[in-house]
């Protein structure tokens, strides 16, 4: 089973802190699905198998690419709690600064750690991985956000997180990663 993460389109919130907040999609979205569909395997008989954040990004891809998807609140983008939907130019450096020094370890205000947001993502690769012999082997999507890809490939490469964001990963792109013997392999990267 070749799991395909894939990464919501562009967004129009410049400067703007958002994680669970939902903001409006950049008008290069219809371009943006189309684009990403022909990178995508043909669906097979019964349709895709799906899953998506239920941030209204990630949905709005999700309907537009696999029509039929179950929604999973652990593939949401890390929770910024407090700073959510503020530019980020506005928030007081005396959080920002020291959490920025540890965002793996450390939470922005009535928010959660990227830690967390990766034990989340981590317990829904292995829900997934367990089923995988009782869902077929065609291909699963998953329509999910920035750091929570990043995060599960931290995972998969046995990374530390703290290096997270080393790695890029582009709107509408598609990273696919596979288990084989009990071992996580990344096949592609922001494809």
């Amino acid at each position: 089973m070749i799991i395909h993460l894939i990464r919501h389109t562009a967004v129009a919130a410049p400067g703007i802190c958002y994680g669970h907040h939902d903001v409006p999609l950049a008008a290069t979205f219809a371009a943006e699905a189309a684009a990403l569909q022909a990178k995508l395997p043909p669906a097979p008989a019964g349709g895709y198998r799906a899953f998506s954040s239920p941030a209204a990004r990630c949905r709005a891809l999700a309907d537009a690419v696999a029509g039929d998807y179950a929604l999973d609140e652990r593939l949401r983008e890390m929770h910024f709690g407090t700073w959510e939907n503020r530019a980020w130019a506005d928030l007081p450096r005396t959080e920002t600064e020291p959490w920025m020094t540890d965002y793996v370890a450390l939470a922005p205000p009535a928010g959660e750690t990227f830690g967390a947001l990766q034990a989340r993502a981590v317990a829904f690769l292995a829900e997934l991985a367990a089923d995988a012999g009782h869902a077929g082997r065609g291909p699963v999507l998953v329509f999910t956000h920035g750091g929570t890809i990043r995060a599960l490939l931290c995972h998969c490469l046995e990374m530390p997180l703290r290096n997270a964001f080393q790695l890029r990963i582009d709107y509408a792109s598609v990273t696919k990663i596979e288990q084989q013997h009990g071992k996580w392999n990344v096949l592609a990267t922001n494809g």
